[in-house]
């Protein structure tokens, strides 16, 4: 496989390579170039164009993630927080590594990012789809001295902070939806999933994934059970690269989990509410079986989702519920 994903590496420009030139970089026949590029282009989801007289190429470009370019990206005080990073071409989910990983003694500001996952997860056990190349995968791993109850509010810190670098990217009509949703134009661009373990009192660990689309096209994305859109399509078509996104995330994430530390929720809670889409309006909170409809009117201190209800004003805690819009007769 690692020989099959050195192709793709070689073809990640977009441009013609022809048989002859990727065999005798690679050291293999043309026979197998053809045999390897049909194999992997088919499992990772990559069409590929064959020309007789030119060679291959892949349909769209490809911006592969770089170690190294990736960290010269980041800012000084970020690279002083991040303990490790590891880069995946394909793995399971990049949470699920973390974690397991944590459970090993890893250290606070590892990080993880890979290609593809084979088993992303989003939240309530719900698959997150995870091309090739396509889009961003990351997970960050962070120590706190605190109980893990005291981590709820995480979620809305990390969503405030992502939302924000997006829009030092150029995207406009951002919007979050409690407690961990990044919308645009009411369609879902990106998403968080928070797993904590640790003692009742502390410490505790953090794993933070984050979960972006960037071009993924309407055959990747046909498994999404709800309206989706890219960061392309966000920005125009203005090219965010890959490396670049990933480094203003990390660095504006380590910043927010040691701010979070020292602080709490506090000095994000201004910044998720001026992104807050659904405040104001009624909605439909699903609570298990249960469906409870009421007035969104923003959250609390402690992030908590407020409702008006025929019964009074009702709180609700991140991870409990999830919340969709009333259809308006």
């Amino acid at each position: 496989m690692e020989r099959d994903l050195a192709l793709i590496e070689l073809l990640a420009d977009g441009q013609f390579h022809s048989g002859e030139a990727l065999a005798n970089h690679l050291g293999i026949t043309r026979a197998a170039v053809w045999k390897a590029l049909r194999k992997t282009t088919g499992q990772l989801g990559l069409p590929l164009q064959s020309v007789r007289g030119r060679g291959y190429r892949l349909d769209t470009p490809l911006e592969l993630l770089d170690a190294n370019r990736l960290i010269n990206e980041m800012s000084e005080s970020g690279r002083s927080r991040l303990a490790a990073l590891e880069l995946h071409q394909q793995i399971d989910s990049t949470n699920a590594f973390l974690m397991r990983a944590a459970a090993q003694g890893a250290a606070s500001g590892t990080v993880c990012l890979a290609e593809q996952q084979s088993a992303g997860r989003g939240r309530h056990g719900r698959t997150w789809v995870s091309p090739f190349g396509a889009n961003l995968y990351l997970s960050l791993l962070w120590r706190y001295p605190l109980a893990p109850a005291a981590l709820g509010g995480i979620s809305l810190a990390a969503g405030a902070v992502i939302a924000e670098v997006l829009q030092g990217f150029g995207a406009d009509d951002l919007a979050l939806k409690w407690p961990n949703d990044l919308l645009w134009r009411r369609r879902k661009l990106g998403g968080l999933l928070l797993e904590v373990s640790g003692e009742s009192q502390g410490p505790s660990y953090l794993v933070v994934g984050v979960g972006i689309n960037l071009r993924m096209t309407t055959t990747q994305g046909s498994d999404i059970d709800q309206p989706w859109a890219t960061l392309d399509e966000v920005t125009a078509g203005r090219g965010v690269g890959r490396n670049a996104l990933a480094a203003r995330l990390l660095d504006g994430l380590l910043e927010a989990l040691d701010v979070y530390g020292r602080d709490g929720l506090a000095p994000f809670l201004t910044r998720w509410r001026a992104l807050d889409v659904f405040r104001g309006e009624p909605v439909r909170l699903l609570l298990g079986d249960q469906v409870i409809e009421g007035l969104h009117v923003g959250i609390a201190e402690d992030g908590s989702l407020q409702l008006d209800t025929p019964t009074g004003r009702r709180a609700f805690q991140a991870g409990e519920v999830s919340l969709r819009p009333m259809e308006i007769a």
